[in-house]
């Protein structure tokens, strides 16, 4: 089967994107909140850090990543969904040095050497191979030298030996491009595009994982 990107459920509309953040928490028992905190102190951003947020959501990580840069630090969120922007936007509101961006993050984006943390939780895994070629591309570009981009989202093992709960969210919940990716090397990819010195967290049995790779 070939894959398109029309199969992709990564650009999220509606009554789920309205209420995203607490479908989340439905669907984890609770748990989802724990993790990103986890999955953010993960990150190692440093007071002062420009951060790049890629398929920014609702701002809820945004919000969380405000906490270490403070207030000498600045985040930039990329989103194209109105019902996200709208929910950035409130969630951000009090803070100055949060700004968002109407931009696809699969298209050229107008950044170069500015920001020392390129960050993109769960939306990789949305795209077909060549766009995730350019998101990848646009983080490098986008970081300074020796800055760091971190993917949240699904590791890469072996779906037909997960456990049956596993292969059910992934082949009746999400697209088929997850399985794309789950299947792929997301190191490789990375060290294609000049990524290096890798540093690995996993979570949820080891079938979530944040990656980082320095520039």
């Amino acid at each position: 089967m070939e894959l398109t990107q029309e199969m992709s459920t990564v650009e999220v509309k509606g009554f789920e994107a309205k209420h995203y953040d607490r479908l989340m928490d439905l669907i984890t028992l609770g748990y989802y909140p724990f993790f990103i905190r986890k999955a953010i102190k993960d990150l190692g951003i440093q007071q002062g850090d420009k951060v790049l947020d890629m398929g920014a959501g609702t701002g809820r990580n945004a919000v969380l990543m405000r906490q270490f840069v403070q207030e000498r630090g600045e985040i930039i969120g990329v989103e194209i969904g109105e019902e996200m922007q709208e929910q950035f936007r409130r969630k951000t509101a009090q803070y100055s040095n949060i700004k968002l961006l109407n931009r696809r993050i699969d298209q050229f984006l107008p950044f170069k050497e500015e920001f020392d943390l390129v960050f993109i939780s769960f939306v990789l895994h949305g795209f077909i191979q060549p766009k995730r070629e350019i998101i990848i591309q646009n983080a490098y570009q986008a970081l300074k030298p020796s800055g760091r981009f971190a993917i949240l989202d699904y590791a890469n093992f072996d779906l037909d030996k997960a456990p049956w709960p596993v292969r059910l969210l992934v082949r009746t919940v999400e697209c088929p491009l997850a399985e794309d990716f789950i299947r792929r090397e997301t190191k490789q990819m990375l060290y294609s595009h000049g990524f290096s010195d890798f540093e690995e967290h996993y979570y949820f049995g080891g079938y979530i994982r944040l990656l980082l790779a320095r520039k």
